[in-house]
């Protein structure tokens, strides 16, 4: 009898250690950088990337998100607040639309599969042609209106 307790014990210990693994989410502590400020400042921004790359100091929060960059990419952001998910595809969405060479280096490091890019691509390509395709409607239906 004291096996299958000490069994059971064990088996629930376990389990709640592993469901709160699971949950427990990034450090909230810099959701309030402006990331627009740096996406608009080549110098700040070739900061993170320098230090995401080894090529440079970091900065507190710089040290932090290399820390957690592989683990977030690798499960997909599950440990990410909603902030840092938005943030997350902010930042890497600019890089690759406005600098191409540095999400290479830092694709060839975090991402080396180019998942992430190919479904950024397929999300452009389809958000294009929704808009396309309501445009291609509103201009139907005004040509619709001045029929009448």
């Amino acid at each position: 009898m004291k096996l299958i307790t000490t069994l059971f014990i064990i088996i629930t210990y376990t389990k709640i250690i592993s469901e709160a693994s699971e949950t427990t989410k990034y450090t909230a502590k810099y959701d309030g950088v402006n990331l627009e400020e740096i996406l608009a400042n080549d110098r700040l921004l070739t900061g993170y990337v320098n230090c995401l790359l080894d090529k440079g100091p970091c900065t507190p929060d710089g040290k932090e998100l290399k820390k957690n960059l592989p683990d977030a990419i690798q499960n997909d952001c599950v440990k990410c607040t909603e902030r840092q998910r938005e943030g997350a595809d902010q930042v890497m969405e600019y890089i690759i639309d406005h600098r191409a060479d540095d999400w290479e280096k830092l694709e060839k490091k975090f991402n080396s599969d180019g998942t992430y890019k190919k479904k950024y691509l397929e999300r452009k390509l389809i958000t294009h042609k929704s808009t396309e395709q309501e445009k291609s409607d509103e201009e139907e239906q005004k040509s619709q209106e001045n029929n009448k």
